[in-house]
């Protein structure tokens, strides 16, 4: 009996090591057949890692070929992709990083959908990059890797066309702002770098190579090389941007020292090229440097940014609406000559105010008596204007606003532009809820009330009238270049069209602008420039504070070269706020044309023997 049982339980034993045997042929056939491949992946991985080449974005130059926007060699830090890591590892990179854990985990979190290494940090300073590579033994997981920084060499020069970069976040991921886009990438966010960025950005490379359990490299594979951003050829010029910029910022420094504009810290400059359209200077102001966003910008200077009531990340030129004020009323008088309302040479009376609405006037309650159109510009008078806003009226007055571009993006390489207002019997409908008025229409015809301009919109007018009648649109890039310096591509424009006003009006309204720099008129100080401008001078109305302080001009006269409008807000009359910085914009053209000399160097001083 006893025999029996010890021969079943042998028997029992031998069936479950059977059984058990079986489970585990089972499943080795199981891993070795259908879940081969990936256990094989997943050992690859302890041995092998794959990393990306970042590709450098384009460089960007001047209209002569100077670097304005280029990339300097620098460090980044690198996380390699695990399903995990030890919290010891994290705190390592904290302290040394001096980045919160909580920092670290968001930017492992963000990458989940991703297989490239996670980007935690850039630009690392050569100390930093000694005491990763110290600890690194501890952290086989992270890597240290050359990288292109971008830079801007000249930090606010310019930075409202040209824009800054910054690491792409998974919300812009997310949203397909972006194609074909990593985590830890950098892209345009604003200005060229935003509005050319697919071009700029160039395609990663990337390279493979085999580690040992420390991290160690212990072989390279062939890697495949990245390849470079296109480059931008630009419109603006340097030394131009650099003068207006310096004497802006100067100008307006004396505004509030003086007393004469104690409110005056903003300021919008824009200067194109009549005959086509390509931007030679853009300036808002104030400004910020745009290597802050490099790296990720700190709490102290995006604070300064974000606190600052003149709102530094506004290009005021394609963003700020003002009214134009009496820069309108070439607008009002080619309404009048077109529709055969006013002769050239037909006297209006100014006899301080006008009849129809008596308690409008001229600003500083001056009455001129008889006046012709050239004067009547020249002298920037309201009560004429308000006459030729009557016999027009409104519905015309809107027409011809929109001829010049008026209430409509320019269309500008730039994102973001403004498409201003134009006043009319609907907007204030819409709007206010309210019937029109003759009032109305009297401040329309100067640039007041429901009009709204932008900087840009007003040098498209302006050019409009320098070229004699043809509509450009406003550009800042030239040309995309290949790394190899040969042409890509033109970036494509609307072509230049005649708007639908006489050579003869356009001729008039040349003669008052330049009677305007003459003497007597508005701004006579002109005059001391080697070749004659034509000008305009404006006020607008600004419900806030102070007048903002207008002024545009094109010239040579004889043969447009350039067009220059500045509005300086809360600066009041544009002969004084803006004048002076449309008069060095001139300045520093004609010396560079050799139409006038530079201010002479103080002279070396001679060696002398003792």
């Amino acid at each position: 009996m006893e025999d029996r049982n010890r021969i079943t339980r042998l028997h029992t034993l031998l069936v479950v090591c059977l059984v058990l045997f079986a489970v585990l042929l089972g499943r080795m056939v199981y891993l070795q057949l259908w879940r081969g491949d990936y256990y094989a992946k997943q050992s690859d991985g302890n041995r092998l890692r794959q990393s990306r080449i970042l590709a450098p974005r384009g460089i960007i130059y001047d209209s002569e070929g100077k670097e304005l926007v280029n990339n300097l060699p620098g460090y980044a830090v690198v996380l390699q992709k695990q399903s995990s890591y030890k919290p010891e590892t994290l705190q390592r990179l904290s302290n040394l990083l001096q980045m919160p854990v909580e920092e670290i985990n968001a930017k492992i979190k963000a990458s989940e959908n991703f297989y490239e290494p996670i980007m935690l940090k850039n630009n690392l300073d050569q100390q930093m990059v000694t005491k990763i590579e110290e600890q690194r033994r501890y952290m086989p997981e992270v890597m240290l890797s050359v990288q292109p920084i971008r830079n801007y060499p000249y930090h606010e020069l310019a930075v409202h066309a040209l824009g800054y970069v910054g690491e792409v976040s998974s919300y812009e991921i997310e949203q397909g702002l972006f194609k074909n886009i990593s985590q830890g990438s950098l892209v345009g966010k604003g200005g060229l770098e935003k509005t050319y960025d697919k071009y700029l950005r160039g395609e990663d490379g990337a390279f493979m190579e085999e580690v040992d359990v420390a991290g160690n490299v212990v072989k390279h594979y062939d890697s495949v090389q990245p390849i470079p951003g296109k480059n931008l050829k630009l419109t603006i010029d340097y030394e131009l941007q650099k003068e207006l910029e310096a004497f802006t910022d100067k100008h307006l420094a004396f505004l509030r020292s003086s007393g004469i504009a104690p409110g005056a810290r903003a300021a919008a400059v824009v200067a194109i090229d009549p005959r086509n359209g390509a931007v030679r200077a853009m300036v808002s102001r104030p400004g910020y440097d745009p290597n802050w966003f490099v790296h990720g910008i700190s709490s102290k200077n995006w604070n300064s940014i974000n606190n600052d009531p003149n709102y530094p990340m506004n290009n005021k030129v394609i963003t700020g609406e003002y009214p134009p004020g009496s820069t309108f009323k070439i607008v009002t008088g080619s309404a009048a000559f077109e529709l055969k309302k006013v002769g050239l040479n037909e006297p209006i009376f100014d006899g301080g105010f006008h009849p129809m609405v008596p308690t409008m006037g001229n600003a500083g309650g001056e009455v001129l008596g008889w006046l012709t159109f050239i004067k009547a510009l020249a002298m920037s008078d309201n009560v004429y204007f308000y006459e030729l806003g009557y016999r027009v009226g409104i519905d015309n007055i809107e027409k011809y606003a929109h001829i010049f571009g008026f209430g409509e993006r320019t269309g500008i390489d730039l994102e973001g532009e403004s498409k201003g207002l134009v006043a009319s019997k609907k907007v204030k409908r819409e709007i206010w809820d309210e019937d029109w008025r003759l009032g109305d229409t009297f401040n329309a015809a100067i640039g007041q009330g429901f009009n709204l301009t932008t900087p840009i919109q007003l040098s498209v007018m302006l050019s409009i009238v320098a070229n004699g009648g043809t509509k450009y649109q406003p550009y800042l890039v030239d040309s995309i270049i290949n790394s190899d310096g040969s042409l890509f591509e033109k970036p494509k424009r609307a072509e230049g069209k005649h708007i639908d006003v006489s050579q003869q009006t356009i001729d008039y309204i040349r003669m008052g602008m330049s009677a305007t720099t003459q003497e007597g008129g508005t701004a006579s100080y002109f005059a001391g420039l080697p070749k004659p401008i034509a000008g305009k001078t404006g006020t607008a109305e600004n419900s806030h504070g102070r007048d903002h302080g207008l002024f545009v001009a094109y010239g040579p006269v004889d043969d447009p070269e350039l067009v220059v409008v500045c509005i300086v807000e809360q600066g009041g009359f544009g002969s004084v706020a803006a004048g002076p910085i449309v008069y060095k914009a001139f300045e520093e053209f004609f010396q560079e044309k050799g139409y006038m000399p530079r201010p002479d160097k103080a002279a070396p001083k001679k060696d002398t023997i003792q």
